[in-house]
């Protein structure tokens, strides 16, 4: 299990206002139920809505093409919203609209290049239907769905790192996990040996479709972190190499990684071109405002450990003379530095774009750990256990830890940041890249985690 399908964990009703909405609700979060209820709205009452808001009716084959084509964008846009709801930290209402917009404009696109013809009427009133009765599914959802557990532990659960909207329910006996038969089971295998009564009673369980998780695997799925040790002693009880591997894996998909890497080359072409405007009017401004060079050099630590220059626009007050240790790698958050253009252009993540230049070299992914300095990763090294293992995958403008963590302003914020930047690494798919992407546009739009 990599990921938690929070639409099987169901919670008991606090403050709802009827079981009948509740039992909706639970109703609702099947997959069959969302699907069926995505293809009522976005085929069948299109369909029957078309004959009112055209005013000349199409050819026969028209009508066709376009039940085929809201058919298979729902089924599409369908698919993405799932693959990506279910991963740590993805909210249901922000991923509607990317999810359907994609699978339409897939599907236009795909009409457009083999001229068939189609109704636009029925593929625009089938894609607002679709996103409303979504966003309705998941408001309603939020509402009565809770993250509930059954925990087998013998740790003490008030000293456990507590996890924002998860609730344990501690069972010493099978009699209490037998109390709460509708709530998953997490077993704590670092911490109880697990009895016969309990081996027993957990097989049962599982031949019945119960649901039961490793606590590990839970805690990593629910957070998006792999948690390191705290202290370098403890390192080979808290961190190992089945933990980093199990339940994902560390290699990249054999697939998906060369294939991002051709799609990094062409996209960083398409966007190099389309927006040599703004970097030049960019460099324009840095050198108006204050003296020294444009671009903002520096060696940092890349692909498979191999050390390469990184490209920035220069967003703070040149200096010939560079402190030699490793805090001052790390940018304060007002730092008084950073220049009045700086400030723009970090705000708005458009220092980042001479980057295209180091994705289109092959040192860097749009997606991917962000590349740290030789001081700073030689030190990671010495004090982080297989930290040299986030190097497996290509560094990146933007990345999991930014989404989720915003920017690193103290040595504190290390352990956090590696711990999803190991996350990534292990779940390293496509739908992580698009729920990156997806966030990587509301911190753009918002500024929020981009100081």
């Amino acid at each position: 299990m990599n990921f938690v399908d929070y639409s099987r964990l169901i919670g008991e009703d606090r403050g709802a206002p009827s079981a009948v909405a509740e039992r909706v609700a639970i109703r609702i979060g099947r997959i069959r139920y969302q699907l069926a209820i995505g293809l009522l709205f976005g085929v069948v009452v299109p369909l029957l809505l078309r004959t009112r808001i055209e005013q000349w009716p199409d050819a026969a084959v028209h009508y066709d093409n376009s039940v085929l084509g809201t058919v298979v964008a729902v089924l599409i846009g369908f698919t993405i919203f799932r693959k990506v709801s279910v991963l740590p930290g993805a909210g249901s209402f922000v991923n509607i609209v990317p999810a359907f917009v994609s699978s339409y404009s897939i599907v236009m696109i795909s009409f457009f290049a083999l001229r068939l013809d189609y109704s636009r009427a029925q593929f625009a009133v089938s894609i607002l239907l679709v996103i409303a009765s979504f966003y309705a599914i998941a408001f309603l959802m939020s509402r009565f769905r809770h993250a509930r557990f059954v925990l087998v532990t013998n740790r003490v659960i008030s000293q456990m790192r507590p996890i924002r909207g998860v609730e344990w329910v501690h069972a010493k006996q099978t009699a209490t996990a037998e109390t709460y038969r509708h709530l998953p089971i997490v077993v704590d295998h670092s911490s109880v040996q697990l009895t016969e009564d309990w081996e027993r009673y957990l097989a049962e369980e599982a031949i019945s479709g119960r649901l039961i998780y490793d606590r590990q695997a839970i805690v990593e799925a629910l957070q998006g972190r792999v948690p390191l040790p705290q202290t370098k002693g403890d390192a080979e009880s808290a961190l190992s190499l089945r933990t980093l591997h199990a339940p994902g894996h560390l290699v990249p998909d054999s697939i998906y990684a060369p294939a991002k890497r051709y799609l990094d080359l062409l996209m960083a072409i398409v966007v190099l071109l389309l927006l040599s405007p703004v970097l030049c009017l960019t460099a324009v401004a840095i050198r108006l405002e204050s003296p020294g060079p444009v671009l903002f050099k520096q060696s940092r630590m890349g692909y498979r450990g191999r050390p390469f220059t990184m490209l920035k626009f220069r967003s703070m007050r040149f200096e010939r003379r560079v402190p030699a240790s490793s805090d001052a790698d790390m940018t304060l958050t007002d730092d008084q530095r950073i220049t009045r253009v700086g400030r723009f252009i970090r705000r708005t993540r458009i220092d980042e774009l001479p980057q295209i230049i180091n994705i289109i070299r092959g040192e860097m992914s749009w997606i991917g750990p962000r590349p740290e300095t030789l001081r700073l990763s030689e030190w990671y090294e010495s004090e982080i256990p297989f930290y040299r293992y986030r190097h497996i995958v290509r560094p990146g403008i933007t990345g999991w830890a930014q989404v989720n963590q915003g920017h690193v302003t103290s040595v504190e914020d290390v352990r956090e940041k590696l711990e999803f930047d190991f996350y990534y690494v292990k779940h390293f798919t496509l739908w992580t890249d698009l729920l990156i992407l997806v966030k990587t546009v509301i911190v753009v739009l918002t500024g929020h985690g981009s100081k």
